[in-house]
């Protein structure tokens, strides 16, 4: 185990640049499934890509990595299984599933594991995917799927806009038979990202980033060759860092187009955002923020993941905030952690308010998931003293070196190790 030693109080100058995107990588993975070949470009290194190729490799296709760039090929012989001890570690696993029943017409997955925030139920995949006329059942904790020859074309309407129930019926309605009509779509960037590479190679979608996708399914598809956007996650990670410590700073590779909704918001609480190109920004911090309330939504909402980041700023801001989650139960598990920190914040179902404080004092504190990590983190580039954060696994899962990039901005921040049981 590891854990992050801050020293708070220094301001962040610079320049950094911003990684692929997790969110979109881990689908154009398993889209390769489909493809039987793909070669795909900047790549973040992270546990969860790791943990995909492992996965792809187990089931008997050839993975090749290389700095930020991942070549897969098809084997010999596939197995069409994703056992649970690789499963369990990561939500997005279950994107192996429409691909599989897609290209092979069987697919056993285990229940998935990942973030331990809220129920993230996998129902609405598994009812899109019946839907096209796969035979599923759950036994065990595996998902057994399996359909007598190609999967058929179908209108689906999901009850949320669930992002990765989309993204699984969007890989199966690649290669099922006629016309399938996804209703009720999640829009997010991501899902773009995912058909643009699909299409690349081959595969007939429209309608990707509205509500309603269209997808004329192929008998095949070709080699997929495609580079990832930008990691907008970790873009607004670095709006709210400097936002938290202060200082001035440049972030390249910044995808401001799909993070509108971020960039409003910090920009009513006063932090200043110019941008100088399309894909560069600088970014500075003058005097205190005001409070500024959020409530988190689907995609062009604002996004849960920037939730607890957004939470963090705000503790030093002047005034009151008000942060409502919409989209997870149990997302507020940062709070503890924060309130650790000296930051005044009030939890009521839902919502959580918080009172500006004048300061944040370091302390030791637990990360609990990937974004509640990352609010510590930069928590505590802000707070007097040192600040100790455990359990930092949660926070390399889905962001690259990001105590090295903080570091070459003038944050005093270093990885060491952890002694259990904190």
């Amino acid at each position: 185990m590891e854990k992050f030693v801050i020293k708070g109080g220094r301001e962040l100058k610079g320049r950094v640049k911003i990684s692929g995107s997790k969110n979109a990588s881990l689908p154009i993975l398993f889209a390769g499934i489909l493809s039987g070949e793909l070669h795909l470009k900047n790549v973040p290194d992270l546990k969860d890509i790791d943990t995909s190729c492992k996965l792809l490799s187990r089931m008997g296709f050839t993975v090749e990595r290389k700095p930020s760039e991942v070549l897969i090929r098809q084997g010999n012989s596939i197995k069409t299984e994703a056992p649970y001890e690789l499963v369990k570690t990561m939500r997005a696993s279950i994107l192996c599933l429409g691909p599989l029943l897609a290209r092979y017409g069987k697919a056993r997955v285990s229940m998935p594991g990942g973030c331990a925030i809220g129920a993230r139920p996998v129902n609405l995949h598994l009812r899109a995917l019946s839907k096209m006329g796969a035979d599923i059942r759950i036994d065990h904790g595996y998902i057994t799927a399996e359909v007598s020859g190609r999967l058929k074309g179908v209108d689906i309407t999901f009850d949320f806009p669930t992002v990765g129930g989309t993204e699984n019926a969007l890989m199966a309605a690649v290669l099922a038979k006629g016309k399938t009509v996804i209703k009720n779509a999640a829009r997010e960037p991501e899902i773009v990202d995912l058909a643009r590479a699909l299409r690349s190679a081959g595969a007939e979608i429209e309608g990707e980033g509205t509500d309603v996708i269209e997808v004329n399914g192929v008998e095949e598809i070709g080699k997929i060759d495609y580079s990832v956007m930008p990691d907008r996650i970790e873009a607004g990670t670095f709006l709210a860092a400097v936002a938290l410590a202060g200082g001035e700073v440049e972030i390249e590779d910044f995808p401001y187009e799909v993070l509108t909704a971020v960039i409003e918001k910090f920009e009513e609480a006063g932090l200043k955002i110019e941008k100088l190109s399309e894909k560069e920004v600088l970014v500075r911090k003058e005097g205190r923020l005001r409070g500024t309330n959020i409530v988190t939504q689907p995609y062009p909402g604002f996004p849960t993941d920037m939730q607890a980041q957004f939470m963090a700023t705000m503790c030093l801001a002047e005034g009151i905030s008000v942060i409502k989650e919409t989209i997870f139960e149990n997302r507020f598990m940062h709070v503890l952690e924060l309130s650790r920190l000296g930051a005044d914040l009030t939890i009521d179902g839902n919502t959580v308010v918080v009172k500006g404080v004048e300061k944040l004092v370091g302390a030791k504190v637990t990360a609990t998931d990937l974004r509640a990590s990352a609010s510590l983190v930069i928590a505590g580039l802000a707070a007097e003293n040192t600040t100790e954060v455990y359990r930092i696994y949660h926070l390399d899962r889905g962001y690259e070196k990001l105590e090295v990039k903080l570091r070459s901005l003038g944050a005093d921040i270093r990885r060491e190790k952890s002694e259990l049981p904190y």
